[in-house]
């Protein structure tokens, strides 16, 4: 016969064999342990000039608005809209998503036609990941009487934010881009194929995660991947830009492009601050392959050389990365 600890011990097995399964189910897939050195981290790079714009005209109010030329009575002509339109700070806040990614690498996959037929294509694409670190810049103002007045940026953190994804490989030497495609078979291959243990999501995808923030102990980082299609077998130079990871941006009004009566923003020009990343690849158009590709930019002991290396990137020096307004 049972005695009363073992019928408790046979109860509390049965227990664990009939929900464990069930628990398991529920919690979240763990990412595959990544080697040393495989994981290429880019850091956040927030800068307190990126919360405002100007002082600059809004040329809305002063080519849109008549008879805003007057002197007042008795307040100072400072206090005019027309003066103060003339100079104008534009105020926001600014945060930016960490951006890490594995080598770039290519996968030969069958891709459906429109003829209704298969047909093998060599994929590139890019596994990555993005990381709400917080840490964002929220102008305030130093005088709270005072709105219009001087203001100062506080470090801020969001519970959440959206990755919009813009990816863009653009050939250095053939003046190519080939904008990021969506490609379920492929992404079904490469998921396959790398078995983070996590989701890869596609740039679609990607939109509709609120990104959680992160911390010293628990990392809610998003997985993803982003495909390329019928790329010039001729490429040895390029870069990959990534926009969306920042909400940084600039912008600027073409003179005489705004009159009376436009749509406002008639003529406005933004930039949005971008992540350049540079590649190149020592191969030739009969044998592509993945380990080729050298993330960075080659070095040459001729000076004349490395300079031509420069130019094509649009750099001064040697750079693997860098921020720029696209």
């Amino acid at each position: 016969m049972f005695r009363t600890n073992d019928l408790r011990l046979v109860v509390a097995c049965l227990l664990l064999a009939t929900f464990c399964p069930a628990l398991a189910a529920q919690q979240p897939p763990k990412l595959r342990p990544l080697a040393p050195g495989v994981l290429t981290v880019i850091p956040t790079q927030t800068e307190a000039e990126e919360t405002f714009s100007g002082p600059m005209p809004i040329v809305e109010v002063l080519q849109g608005i008549p008879d805003l030329d007057w002197t007042p009575n008795f307040d100072p002509e400072s206090n005019t809209l027309e003066e103060k339109a003339k100079k104008a700070i534009f105020r926001r806040p600014i945060w930016d998503l960490e951006f890490a990614f594995k080598p770039l690498r290519m996968l030969t996959v069958d891709i459906p036609q429109p003829t209704g037929k298969m047909q093998p294509k060599l994929i590139w694409y890019m596994v990555y990941r993005v990381k709400n670190k917080g840490y964002a810049l929220n102008p305030q103002p130093t005088s709270p009487n005072d709105v219009h007045g001087p203001h100062e940026p506080q470090w801020v953190n969001f519970a959440t934010r959206r990755f919009f994804p813009h990816f863009v490989l653009r050939s250095q030497d053939f003046d190519k881009e080939y904008l990021d495609q969506v490609i379920p078979a492929a992404q079904i291959a490469i998921q396959k194929r790398e078995k983070p243990g996590v989701r890869l999501h596609n740039s679609v995808e990607m939109t509709k995660i609120k990104i959680p923030l992160s911390d010293d102990r628990i990392d809610r980082s998003v997985w993803g991947v982003v495909t390329w299609e019928d790329v010039d077998p001729r490429i040895d130079y390029f870069s990959v830009y990534v926009r969306g990871l920042s909400s940084a941006f600039i912008f600027a009004d073409t003179p005489g492009a705004y009159a009376a009566g436009d749509t406002p923003g008639k003529g406005r020009v933004f930039r949005f601050k971008t992540l350049q990343l540079n590649f190149w690849r020592p191969g030739d158009t009969e044998f592509e392959h993945e380990g080729e590709v050298r993330f960075g930019v080659p070095i040459d002991s001729d000076p004349a050389i490395q300079q031509q290396m420069l130019d094509r990137f649009g750099l001064l020096q040697r750079l693997d990365h860098r921020w720029i307004y696209r």
